[in-house]
């Protein structure tokens, strides 16, 4: 078998003995193949408060319909919403209850020292991977002023990094001249591409077919998992069986384009205007068997009318295979 920085990560990321066991007996039972990972939520309460004793049932919620893995407090988990000790704590519960679950935590701040701070929490905790967004409030930093902050991320760890790439959000993209800086680095893992642009993410994977260039979107799923990509996507917490059939079909080596358009009809299903997203799936999730949560300022809880357009779209969904 040829050996990719991808299956040799999986060796590299052990940070002791204990977390090597513990991570080779999870690799063992899971399936061969590119990953799915659900960019998870992160459950609150109606004053705001983190929900964990929901955040427990959600993650065995998400195992049994077929996920690998989860990424904690992504932008999906509302991370700038939560303060450091927050996600320390969020960070932990996921880690402590993973289900059988693959962990990769989101690390990154706007600042170096918290995120150096989170990163080594998530190591010490047991986390699988990091995923590390730029710090976001500075704009169109320089490639060696981005290089030296993520050097200094990579030089910290020994466990799996993903850089994460969406910069409609963080206005700072990852781009091919800032990966070929840090490939030096061994535990490089690779990307997370939330921007949907189906040309730009196949050039990265053909760029650096060695890493893990996951896909964020749903689109860009034939691409990644034709290049051996995995994938990161918010649809996964309510679309988690009919993602996970894509790359159950994929592993199987059949078409995936049945499995694709299930995909595509399920999450088409609950596409109603002015209610969507966060707030949208937090409802949602309340009606495939779990409580409903909220969500934190600035995001916006839906409205009673909103909650009415959508429960009977929810109620198909939990039909659905």
């Amino acid at each position: 078998m040829q050996t990719t920085r991808r299956s040799f990560l999986g060796v590299v990321g052990a940070a002791s003995t204990a977390a090597a066991l513990s991570r080779a007996a999870r690799t063992a039972a899971a399936p061969n193949g590119p990953r799915f990972y659900v960019a998870a939520v992160t459950p609150c309460d109606a004053k705001g408060k983190f929900d964990e004793a929901l955040y427990k049932d959600l993650l065995p919620f998400l195992k049994e319909r077929g996920a690998d893995g989860v990424v904690v407090l992504g932008t999906t988990g509302e991370f700038p919403s939560f303060s450091t000790a927050e996600r320390r704590k969020v960070a932990e519960t996921a880690l402590k209850h993973r289900a059988g679950l693959e962990i990769i935590v989101q690390v990154g701040t706007s600042n170096l020292p918290e995120t150096l701070e989170l990163l080594g929490h998530a190591a010490q905790n047991g986390a699988d991977g990091a995923l590390c967004i730029p710090p976001f409030y500075f704009k169109n930093p320089s490639l060696e002023g981005l290089t030296r902050y993520y050097s200094q991320v990579l030089e910290a760890t020994k466990i799996p990094v993903y850089l994460y790439h969406i910069p409609g959000t963080s206005a700072v993209p990852i781009t091919h001249e800032l990966l070929h800086a840090l490939e030096r680095y061994p535990n490089l893992a690779g990307i997370k591409d939330s921007t949907g642009n189906a040309e730009g993410y196949a050039a990265f994977v053909k760029e650096f077919p060695k890493l893990n260039m996951m896909s964020g979107t749903d689109n860009n799923l034939p691409t990644a998992l034709q290049g051996g990509m995995g994938a990161i996507l918010m649809g996964g917490n309510l679309f988690t069986k009919q993602s996970a059939a894509v790359f159950a079909a994929h592993r199987a080596g059949k078409d995936i384009s049945e499995a694709m358009t299930r995909l595509r009809d399920a999450s088409q299903l609950l596409r109603v205007p002015g209610a969507g997203g966060v707030p949208a799936i937090k409802y949602a999730l309340g009606g495939l068997g779990l409580r409903e949560s909220y969500v934190r300022p600035p995001y916006v809880d839906l409205t009673a009318e909103q909650k009415a357009q959508l429960k009977p779209r929810v109620a198909q969904l939990a039909q659905l295979a």
